[in-house]
C-alpha cells in the first residue's frame, strides 16, 4: 500500500523543493487563507523531508494524505496546530 515507502529509516535526501506548488491567493479556501498554506508548505519541506523525499501534494488524494499524516506526524516534533496546517497545504485547503 502507499503507506509502505514510508517505513524506512531517517536518511537525509538531497532534495529539490521546486517542484512543490507555492500557494498563491488563487488556492484559498473557506477552510484555508494564504498564510496557513504558505506556513504549512515550509512545515512540510522542514519536517517531511528531513527524513525523506517530498511528494507533490497531487501524488495523493486528500483522505490519503490525512491517513499518510496520522502515521507520520507523531514522528515528527510538530503540533497539532502544526500538524493542521500540513494538512491544509498538501490537501489544498480540502
Amino acid at each position: 500500500m502507499f503507506l509502505s515507502f514510508l517505513g524506512t529509516s531517517c536518511s537525509k535526501n538531497d532534495l529539490s523543493i521546486s517542484g512543490l506548488y507555492v500557494p498563491a491567493s488563487t488556492d484559498v479556501t473557506s477552510n484555508a487563507t494564504l498564510n496557513e498554506l504558505t506556513q504549512g508548505r515550509q512545515l512540510y519541506i522542514d519536517n517531511c523531508g528531513h527524513c525523506h523525499t517530498l511528494f507533490s501534494p497531487d501524488s495523493f488524494t486528500a483522505g490519503q494524505w490525512k491517513s499518510i499524516l496520522s502515521v507520520m506526524a507523531p514522528r515528527t516534533p510538530m503540533s497539532a496546530a502544526e500538524v493542521k496546517l500540513v494538512t491544509k497545504y498538501v490537501t489544498k485547503g480540502s
